[in-house]
């Protein structure tokens, strides 16, 4: 029995070289990026001109080609290079943007409305209400998040009528994608930017508080193993995945044309006989560990939520590629071309003009030429013509059938047939492609960043004496009692993630007789489980919420435990998480009914003030998130207490915490937020901006933030009381031994 489901092998383009592999092994879409905004900057990512010959070809061939847009870009680039970059491309018909930034998602659906877009990856969409909110932006498709399972992934096809993308193939991160700032914090190159320099790759020491738990011998504890999908393919396709995505833009022609042939042969498999059909062969899944092998492949997290399995903790022995694989490769897709078969037919009738007709599938071009003379001496015959038509050398087509109508003692040149040929060729081509071209309308309007509209000078001050207004994000009871007591402090962030759940109204309770506003913090990740357990929002009375990921965004209207519907009496703040890098993110959010964001933490202070800080708030203490993982190191290293719940044990920090050492001895404290079954690993050193405030001040934020992750009770009073001097332009009395600035004076690329 057939199967009628669309499918799409999407296969990775990192040059033009590789696209024409994926497309002569069989992919029936590609996806590559261009000189800028591309999530893999390192790529050889072909010029526009390159890049607008790729979309003819695979045109040319049926397929299609989708742009990855998938960056977050700064002011600047959103006004003044985003529309130029994208005109020509859409007018030569690019199928859809790829895309992570909201900003670039509005812009895009104002000027280019017509324009597909696909939700990335990097929008870490990982439940119904995410796809939803997607969905409700104009997204025709999603990129699911690697980390859900079929379970996840069946759950949104049922519930949500949005096309889903899945990859099947490749390198897995160990972090969400998106949720990622290791290499940006660490070495100044922003994944968010395509800039990853993959400090995932390298050997970590684990220890917790009493000392070593692994050493560097089995210390690549975040390099998770290269995905397979074979085995889980008709599972995917059951679940309602439509595009079947393979990742390896950094990757060679032949390692794409390689995987692409394989995963071919089995989604042809499904379609001519369903799942019974589907069991990859062991040859097959060795062809594909010959091509690249970290280690050995996982099926990732289609059937589990982590495990040590998934990661290859030691180096890899180099092994040699058989040079007749190269060879095989080479011979079926690299050096050869793919053609289209056309079928054609010549009138040459005397005294009539000469007519050559082409067609491929529904599209036929016809030309003329001049009018057939009787022969003089020889005339032509049916061979001599097939043989000159036949000759379409560099052209996408090769000729599959010719009808010749000639009439007896005919001539007509053999270069004007040349001619001819070639003029139906191009005919055919302009025909093809024509159903693709499009015109972008005018823009009225083209703002740029030096015109502007400039954020109020007042907007944003508010609070005692014109000074701004301070908040804390806490996840310890402890760090709770030591902020609660602070007149400076206005604002208190209530973990859920990480505070005791039945402890909330009672800590919501106590921050309101103490006359400060109380938010809820939800989770970095949310996939769906229910947030309040012991009370419903109503009974706790927050004054709003800090929302981190695209899932929780829905809940503004359909109520927090995801029992009521309707318009919550909430406030919602967008959590740095949800990237606002230019003022049309910021728009898109506050549009939404945000009512405050959470300045990007990768810009620096000139381009925090391109972008304006108005309607924002600024972290300017903490350890900053540099993963945040479905991965448990502790489970990795086998000293997981595998209880449920927030706590694990009975230390200061029940079970949860852990340090990972690098080569450099620098310690990055790792928390696990077992509720919501995620972890996050910190940077080395906490923010410090103490002595940025008043240049920040200047920007007129509307409130300062410290966020507490591991600090104990005195430290939290220390670094409080610290920038309540700071706020009143005294000199600071304390600050850490180890500290950082992050990127507020370097920034990203």
């Amino acid at each position: 029995m057939k199967h009628e489901q669309t499918i799409e092998v999407l296969a990775p383009a990192g040059s033009f070289e590789s696209m024409q592999a994926a497309v002569n092994a069989g992919a029936d879409a590609v996806y590559m990026g261009g000189t800028r905004f591309g999530a893999r900057a390192y790529a050889e990512n072909p010029e526009t001109d390159r890049l607008l010959e790729a979309i003819d070809y695979v045109h040319f061939h049926g397929k299609k080609l989708y742009l990855t847009v998938n960056t977050l870009l700064k002011e600047r680039e959103l006004l003044e290079e985003l529309h130029d970059f994208l005109l020509p491309l859409y007018e030569a018909g690019v199928d859809a943007l790829i895309v992570q930034d909201f900003g670039v998602w509005q812009m895009v659906r104002r000027q280019f409305p017509d324009l597909l877009l696909h939700a990335s990856t990097q929008m870490t969409i990982t439940g119904v209400h995410g796809a939803k909110e997607a969905k409700r932006n104009g997204a025709a498709r999603i990129v699911t998040a690697r980390e859900l399972s079929l379970e996840e992934i069946r759950r949104i096809h049922e519930q949500v009528e949005i096309e889903m993308e899945a990859f099947v193939h490749g390198a897995l991160c160990y972090s969400y994608s998106g949720q990622c700032l290791f290499s940006s914090l660490a070495g100044g190159r922003s994944g968010n930017r395509g800039r990853c320099a993959g400090p995932c790759r390298l050997p970590y020491e684990a220890l917790d508080e009493k000392g070593r738990l692994s050493g560097f011998g089995d210390g690549y504890l975040l390099n998770l193993k290269d995905l397979c999908g074979l085995d889980c393919l008709g599972e995917l396709l059951d679940a309602g995945v439509c595009s079947l995505k393979i990742e390896g833009r950094m990757k060679s022609p032949r390692y794409v044309a390689g995987v692409v042939s394989i995963y071919r042969k089995y989604v042809d498999l499904y379609r001519e006989g369903g799942r019974e059909c589907l069991k990859a062969a062991s040859r097959d899944k060795e062809f594909l560990r010959e091509l690249f092998d970290r280690g050995g492949f996982t099926d990732g997290y289609f059937h589990r939520h982590n495990g040590r399995e998934m990661l290859a903790l030691s180096e890899k022995p180099f092994r040699p590629v058989e040079e007749s694989l190269f060879e095989e490769l080479d011979r079926k897709y690299i050096k050869t071309e793919k053609k289209e078969k056309i079928k054609g037919n010549i009138r040459i009738t005397q005294d009539l003009p000469v007519k050559l007709t082409f067609k491929l599938g529904d599209v036929s071009v016809s030309v003329e030429g001049e009018t057939v003379l009787p022969a003089k001496s020889r005339p032509i015959s049916k061979e001599d013509v097939r043989r000159q038509i036949e000759k379409l050398g560099d052209t996408p087509f090769v000729l599959e059938k010719l009808d010749i109508e000639l009439s007896p003692n005919s001539f007509f040149p053999m270069g004007k047939i040349k001619e001819l040929r070639r003029a139906a060729v191009s005919a055919l081509e302009t025909e093809i492609l024509k159903n693709y071209r499009r015109t972008a309308a005018p823009v009225e309007v083209k703002e740029t960043w030096a015109e502007r509209e400039a954020p109020s000078a007042e907007e944003g001050r508010t609070g005692n004496k014109g000074t701004l207004r301070l908040s804390v994000l806490i996840e310890e009871e402890s760090q709770f009692f030591a902020a609660v007591g602070e007149d400076v402090v206005s604002r208190i962030y209530l973990s859920l993630d990480s505070l005791r759940p039945e402890r909330i109204p009672a800590l919501s309770d106590a921050c309101k007789e103490a006359g400060k506003e109380c938010f809820l913090a939800l989770p970095r990740i949310w996939r769906g489980e229910r947030l309040l357990v012991q009370a419903e929002p109503e009974e706790l009375q927050p004054d709003g919420f800090l929302v981190r990921t695209i899932d929780e965004i829905p809940l503004m209207e359909e109520g927090l435990a995801g029992e009521k519907a309707g318009k919550t009496p909430y406030e919602f703040v967008a959590d740095a998480s949800l990237y606002t890098f230019n003022t049309e993110a910021r728009k898109a959010l506050l549009g939404r009914g945000f009512v405050m964001d959470t300045a990007p933490l990768e810009l620096n202070r000139r381009e925090l003030s391109d972008r304006g800080l108005s309607l924002s708030e600024i972290v300017v203490y903490g350890r900053l998130p540099m993963m945040v993982s479905a991965q448990c190191i502790r489970k990795t290293v086998g000293a997981c207490a595998k209880k449920k719940g927030a706590f694990g044990g009975r230390e200061r920090y029940p079970g949860r915490m852990l340090f990972l050492k690098d080569r450099k001895q620098l310690s990055f404290p790792v928390k696990k937020y077992c509720r919501f079954c995620y972890s996050v690993i910190y940077n080395h050193a906490p923010l410090w901006l103490a002595g940025e405030l008043p240049a920040i001040a200047a920007m007129n934020p509307r409130m300062v933030r410290l966020q507490f992750t591991t600090e104990g009770e005195e430290e939290v009073s220390l670094v409080i009381r610290a920038f309540k001097a700071a706020l009143a332009g005294e000199g600071s009395f304390y600050q850490p031994k180890l500290l950082t600035r992050g990127h507020f004076r370097r920034g990203v690329e």
